[in-house]
């Protein structure tokens, strides 16, 4: 009975979005011109998407960041840890529900749609803590919790399309290098929260807030990012396309003759609900594996993201420093990423459990070397460059694992399980709520062994797959 209530409540949602349909496909054309346009929009679709995706991560954790500012107006680290949570737990959700809508959708609609939705619930975010405060902190905390909910709910709409023009443009044999490349637009976009938190303060703080300096990080924070977001929205629809078959071009199988062994030509259909979940998802065992793992890689990778700032501030560090430190941490993820991507494909021959549990090894000797060097500031950014370093690898293999194991017409809903868990699980639970209380109750140490035994959980979990993917 709840099957089929959440089967209808999917068809419901569906028949609301059905603006978003696919367009349909196109004879395939032939020849050198074909080839030539074939080339042309492969590149031109992969630039939309990396465009398009990094914008969603400049609006997507800045509560994170101003946290240490929002402190003196009288919020603590519980309820803004929370209300973090939130962000994480409706996007959870959103990556794992709108990705089955995404398998239906057209993805040039559905990624600039979200984006805009995503930029303007952001800037909303400024109400409550202008607004209201402190002085009603109840009400505030409520509205700031729906607000960035919502920054979640349609930040979940970004993945599952990029997921999708991924699979149908790139083959298998040449996913893991491009999905690596791909995967670093997200550092781009975090790596620039910082920043442009810092330097949007700076720049139009004072039109808007004039002497009251405690203010100015509400329009770098919050304002700032949200107006380059719906500017790269536009940039996103420009680019992006489909499918290469709603070009009138056929399948990137067809046109690089690469098949994969379980390739079939209804991997090119529209699958229905029902299919897609009940077929192809919630029956794989080794989707559930990878996704166990990538909760606990989740919440490594934001319980050290998304507190860095208020440990640094905390230790005497002014603001701008640590904005550079949350820059550094995104920012070493590109090569570490483009280092795991080649390596799977490279040295590993496609497989992806075995780097991903080397990374996550590498992740925990860093994490030690940061817990014991807390108060030295130059082997906390070491450790921070380190953990950035390696822990992205693993965050995108396992989505490329939850690719490789369903059909690319089930793409979305694949990766929107193994999302749900990183950031359910993962992040809202763990990585904010729980480490939120645990360092406001105990102290910084004690979320140190959290995180150590978060990375040993995620090696085992990625070890139960190795078999599998031998076999395969």
């Amino acid at each position: 009975m709840a099957t089929l209530g959440l089967i209808n409540v999917f068809k419901i949602v569906n028949n609301m979005l059905s603006f978003l349909k696919q367009p349909p496909y196109l004879p395939a054309e032939t020849g050198p011109e074909a080839d030539a346009k074939y080339k042309r929009l492969r590149w031109q679709v992969f630039i939309g998407a990396f465009i398009g995706y990094a914008g969603f991560y400049l609006v997507r954790k800045n509560l994170s960041m101003a946290i240490p500012a929002m402190e003196p107006l009288g919020f603590d680290k519980t309820e803004l840890g929370f209300v973090l949570g939130l962000n994480a737990a409706a996007y959870a959700l959103s990556k794992f529900l709108m990705g089955s809508v995404s398998d239906r959708s057209n993805a040039r609609i559905f990624l600039p749609l979200g984006l805009v939705l995503t930029a303007i619930s952001m800037c909303f975010m400024i109400v409550p803590i202008q607004f209201l405060g402190a002085d009603h902190k109840a009400l505030a905390i409520l509205v700031m919790g729906i607000l960035n909910a919502a920054v979640g709910w349609f930040n979940g709409m970004g993945w599952p399309p990029c997921g999708r023009v991924m699979t149908h443009w790139f083959s298998p044999n040449e996913r893991g290098t491009m999905m690596s490349i791909w995967n670093c637009a997200h550092n781009v976009g975090g790596a620039l929260v910082g920043p442009m938190a810092t330097y949007g303060a700076v720049w139009f703080g004072s039109w808007f807030y004039g002497n009251h300096t405690e203010l100015y990080f509400l329009i770098g924070t919050f304002a700032f990012p949200a107006a380059v977001a719906l500017f790269i929205a536009l940039l996103a629809y420009i680019l992006l396309r489909d499918t290469p078959q709603s070009c009138g071009l056929p399948s990137v199988e067809a046109w690089r003759n690469d098949y994969p062994k379980n390739y079939s030509a209804k991997h090119e259909e529209t699958l229905s609900t029902k299919e897609i979940f009940f077929q192809h998802v919630l029956n794989n065992k080794f989707l559930w594996y990878i996704a166990l793992a990538n909760a606990f890689v989740y919440m490594v990778r934001y319980g050290c993201l998304d507190w860095a700032p208020t440990i640094l501030t905390e230790r005497g560090i002014d603001l701008k420093s640590a904005g550079w430190a949350y820059f550094a941490y995104e920012f070493a993820a590109i090569p570490g990423t483009l280092l795991c991507g080649w390596l799977s494909d490279k040295l590993f021959h496609g497989k992806r459990a075995m780097p991903t549990m080397l990374f996550m090894a590498l992740v925990l000797v860093f994490i030690l070397l940061y817990w014991a060097n807390i108060d030295n500031l130059t082997v906390v950014i070491i450790s921070l460059i380190g953990i950035g370093f390696f822990i992205y690898g693993p965050v995108m293999l396992i989505g490329v694992q939850a690719l490789d194991l369903a059909p690319k017409n089930a793409a979305g809903t694949a990766a929107g399980l193994t999302g749900f868990f990183g950031y359910f699980l993962g992040t809202f639970i763990l990585a904010n709520t729980v480490i939120g209380w645990v360092a406001q109750q105990f102290g910084w140490g004690w979320t140190f062994m959290l995180l150590v035994a978060a990375c040993i959980l995620a090696i085992l979990f990625m070890g139960l797959t190795l078999k599998e993917e031998r076999r395969a």
